[in-house]
């Protein structure tokens, strides 16, 4: 078929193969001609521009460039952005809105290991596993001293899309957690409907045994779990972050830490990486992960799949899963 739309990748090469294997670029194939050239060498690479020219759908991920007019022009015929990862604000640009090119992401497929990756953290803060593990060889705890998680108060900041499918794993799990949710752009009213009462952050951190971070970054929410709040939470409770590392003062968190009052489960910092000596990297009741919360080595794929669907979804003109506007951008991690 000479009438299929052009596509081409701009995902880095070292992924890109993890991201959409054999089988997803075959059937991928099925809709689009998928252009050989990689979207992710300079513009002024001559097969770039070719490529640019003459694609009608990008496929971008990781390394992919953002999208800025300059791009845009050389890329004439663009109509359709399909995000093969998750947020899609590094690559996207007022430019991009103001052709109207539709925009996807497959943030919804990143989402699920996030959500698994949250919830076996709140588990452990919930049985205050790091401490007895770092306990471990100068005793066990008796039964008196182990923690339990049920009938745990969790506190949710953000009801955004992790943060929702959170709340709903939680909500059916049998430990019968009391749920808290701080987020200003939800209603009492959807409060009751997610199964969470909704609260301000300082009552969440008073109330909660483990407060776990979903907010996206913004200038508002930047440092909103700071010293105050984190000296707000009961003794023996856990911060759990999968969210962005800006929004929690990480230093005031690692002093909390070192005092053994608080647990942490960072699966971002600020910095990110910590440099080489940071506290919270020594503390033994803190658990500090390199970014691998989402979607990672063989789950990546889901975001490959969730693309290629989106594809042909678009083609068949019928509703993106994925599809973002301007207006989502400002409350997108």
């Amino acid at each position: 078929m000479t009438d299929r739309p052009i596509a081409a990748l701009a995902v880095d090469p070292a992924v890109a193969d993890l991201v959409l294997p054999a089988d997803l670029r075959e059937r991928l194939s099925r809709s689009v001609r998928l252009a050989p050239t990689s979207l992710t060498g300079p513009p002024g690479d001559p097969a770039v521009r070719a490529t640019l020219a003459e694609t009608e759908i990008l496929l971008s991920g990781w390394g992919c460039p953002r999208l800025t007019a300059g791009l845009l022009a050389l890329a004439p015929r663009l109509r359709a952005v399909v995000h093969a990862a998750g947020s899609v604000k590094p690559v996207v640009s007022d430019a991009l809105w103001e052709r109207g090119i539709v925009v996807s992401s497959a943030a919804d497929a990143n989402a699920g290991p996030v959500v698994a990756f949250t919830l076996a953290a709140i588990t452990f803060g919930a049985k205050r596993t790091l401490s007895a593990a770092a306990g471990y060889g100068s005793g066990w705890p008796s039964t008196q001293e182990r923690a339990g998680a049920d009938g745990r108060t969790v506190g949710i900041v953000g009801a955004s899309r992790i943060g929702r499918r959170v709340i709903a794993a939680l909500r059916a799990s049998d430990a019968g957690y009391r749920l808290l949710l701080t987020d200003p752009y939800v209603t009492d009213e959807e409060a009751t409907a997610l199964g969470v009462e909704r609260v301000d952050l300082a009552e969440l951190c008073r109330r909660s045994s483990v407060v776990s971070v979903h907010a996206p970054q913004l200038p508002e929410t930047e440092g909103m779990v700071s010293a105050e709040m984190l000296a707000l939470i009961p003794d023996g409770g856990s911060v759990v972050n999968t969210a962005r590392g800006a929004l929690v003062d990480n230093e005031a968190l690692a002093r909390e830490c070192a005092s053994g009052r608080l647990d942490a489960y960072l699966d971002v910092t600020h910095p990110e990486p910590l440099p080489a000596g940071h506290p919270l990297l020594a503390l033994p009741n803190v658990l500090v992960t390199p970014h691998i919360a989402g979607a990672q080595g063989s789950e990546v794929r889901r975001l490959g799949a969730y693309a290629v669907a989106e594809v042909e979804r678009y083609l068949a003109g019928e509703p993106l899963q994925g599809g973002l506007g301007k207006a989502d951008m400002p409350r997108l991690a």
